[in-house]
C-alpha cells in the first residue's frame, strides 16, 4: 500500500515518520450518498490518535455528519474525493499532531488540569498547546485519549509492580540461601525444575512474579487439573521434529478456517490461501519474515481483519512460543488495534495450547505475562477473557483447562490492581 511522509512538506525519501495514503470510496446516491474511509484506523495509528479524532475533524472542517459503525467503517455524509481529504488530514496533523516547537510527529495528547490540551513532543520534550477555539478540541476535551493515557498508566503501573517485586525479593533474601541448599547445587543457584523455570533462566528473570507463577504453574498436571507437579518434556530427536512438522501441515487449514469469528470460510478463502502459502515456506515458522508475512496479509485483504490475529497465533508459534513472542511483537501490536482484534488473538492462543500443545499448559502463565509486558494485548483484554471458559474457539472443557493453567497470572494481575488502588487511595 502506498504511504507519505506525515508531513507532505518534507520531500525526504528517508523521512522515518509515514503513513498510508487515505483510501476512500464513495457509496450510495443521492441524499444516501457517503464516503467510506477504508484505512482510517492505520492512518490514525500512525498518528498516535484515535480515529474517531480524524472523522470527527473531517466532519467539522466539511460541515458533514459522520457515522463510526462498528468501528470498522468510517464514514462521513457526502461525495469526498480521497485527495481532497488527504488535504483535511494535512491541517489534522498540523493542529493537533506536529509539537509546535520541532516539528516532530511523534506526540501524546494529555488535558492539564486547566483543561487545556497539551502536546507531549517525546523528541524535544517540549510541551505545548492545541488552540482551544478548534471545533475538535471541544470533542477532545469531553472524550479524551483514553488509550494512550491506559498505556502511560500501564506502563508506570508495571514498573511500579516489579519495583515492589523485588523489593518483596531483598525482605526474603536472608532466607535465599537456605533456599538455595535446599532446591539447588548447594553454590546458591536454583537449579530450574520445570518449563516455566527454564525459559524465566533464559529470560533472565528472577522476579517475584516469575518465582509466585512457577510455584504455581508446578501444580498444573497435563489435564489442567491442578493434580501433580510433572514437568513436561519435548522430545526434540529428528524423527519427533518430522512428525509435528508433519501435522501442523496437514491441520493448517483446518485450525485456521475453525471457529472464533463471524467470518465465513470456504474451501478457498483468503485464510486457506494464506495457510497454504505460510506452510510451504522454508524452513521453520521463526524464519518466515515478518515483512513478507505482513505483505501476504495485505495482498488478501486480511491485514485488517478481526480473525487475523486469531490465524496467526496459530500460524507463528509452535511449542516453543515463549521464545517466539518477543521476536514477533511489532508486527503483532500493528496488526491487534481493537477489542475484537485482541479478543481474537488469545483466542488463537487459547487454540493453539489446548488442541494442539496441551504440553504448554504449565507455561501459559509465562506465555500471558510475555504479551501482557509486550503491550501486544491489554490487561483489560486478557482479564476478561480468563473470567470464565467459553466455546467460541475450543470445546468449553479445554476452554477450561487453558484458564484454569491461566489463574496464578489473572490472580496476579487483580491482586497488583488492588494495590494499586490501595497506594492511591493513601495518597
Amino acid at each position: 500500500m502506498a504511504t507519505v511522509n506525515i508531513r507532505r512538506d518534507v520531500t525526504d525519501p528517508f523521512y522515518r515518520y509515514k503513513m498510508e495514503k487515505i483510501q476512500s470510496k464513495i457509496e450510495g446516491k443521492g441524499n444516501g450518498i457517503k464516503s467510506v474511509i477504508v484505512n482510517l484506523p492505520s492512518i490514525a495509528n500512525s498518528l498516535s490518535r484515535p480515529p474517531i479524532y480524524v472523522v470527527k475533524y473531517f466532519g467539522f472542517e466539511l460541515g458533514a455528519q459522520t457515522n463510526t459503525g462498528d468501528h470498522d467503517r468510517w464514514i462521513i455524509n457526502g461525495a469526498h474525493e480521497a485527495t481532497k481529504l488527504q488535504d483535511l488530514l494535512d491541517g489534522f496533523i498540523t493542529k493537533f499532531v506536529l509539537c509546535k516547537e520541532c516539528q516532530n510527529p511523534e506526540t501524546d495528547l494529555s488535558i492539564s488540569k486547566d483543561q487545556n490540551i497539551i502536546r507531549n513532543c517525546k523528541a524535544c520534550g517540549q510541551r505545548t498547546k492545541v488552540d482551544p477555539r478548534l471545533k475538535l478540541s471541544g470533542y477532545i476535551l469531553k472524550n479524551p485519549q483514553q488509550k494512550d493515557k491506559d498505556k502511560k498508566d500501564k506502563k508506570e503501573k508495571k514498573d511500579r509492580k516489579k519495583s515492589k517485586a523485588n523489593g518483596d525479593e531483598n525482605k526474603e533474601h536472608s532466607n535465599s540461601e537456605e533456599d538455595s541448599n535446599k532446591n539447588g547445587n548447594g553454590n546458591g543457584h536454583v537449579q530450574p525444575t520445570s518449563n516455566l523455570d527454564v525459559y524465566a533462566a533464559e529470560a533472565g528473570s528472577d522476579d517475584e512474579f516469575t518465582r509466585t507463577i512457577t510455584d504455581a504453574a508446578n501444580e498444573i498436571s497435563a489435564d489442567g487439573s491442578g493434580e501433580g507437579k510433572h514437568s513436561f518434556a519435548i522430545d526434540t530427536s529428528e524423527k519427533a521434529v518430522r512428525e509435528r512438522q508433519k501435522h501442523e501441515l496437514t491441520a493448517a487449514v483446518e485450525r485456521l478456517t475453525m471457529g472464533g469469528d463471524d467470518e465465513e470460510g470456504d474451501d478457498d478463502s483468503p485464510y486457506d490461501q494464506f495457510a497454504v502459502w505460510f506452510d510451504v515456506q522454508e524452513g521453520k515458522p521463526t524464519d518466515v519474515d515478518d515483512i513478507e508475512i505482513y505483505k501476504k496479509l495485505q495482498e488478501l485483504g486480511l491485514e485488517r481483519k478481526h480473525k487475523t490475529p486469531q490465524v496467526l497465533a496459530q500460524c507463528l508459534f509452535n511449542e516453543d512460543i515463549t521464545k517466539q513472542i518477543t521476536p514477533r511483537a511489532g508486527m503483532l501490536k500493528k496488526l491487534i488495534s481493537s477489542d475484537r482484534h485482541e479478543k481474537a488473538f488469545l483466542g488463537g492462543i487459547e487454540r493453539l495450547i489446548g488442541k494442539e500443545y496441551p504440553t504448554l499448559l504449565a507455561s501459559v502463565p509465562t506465555i500471558l505475562h510475555q504479551i501482557y509486558e509486550k503491550e501486544i494485548v491489554s490487561e483489560e483484554a486478557i482479564l476478561k477473557w480468563g473470567e470464565k471458559p467459553s466455546k467460541r474457539y475450543v470445546d468449553t472443557a479445554t476452554s477450561k483447562k487453558v484458564k484454569k493453567a491461566a489463574e496464578p497470572f489473572l490472580t496476579w494481575l487483580k491482586e497488583a490492581d488492588e494495590d494499586e488502588s490501595e497506594d492511591e487511595d493513601d495518597e
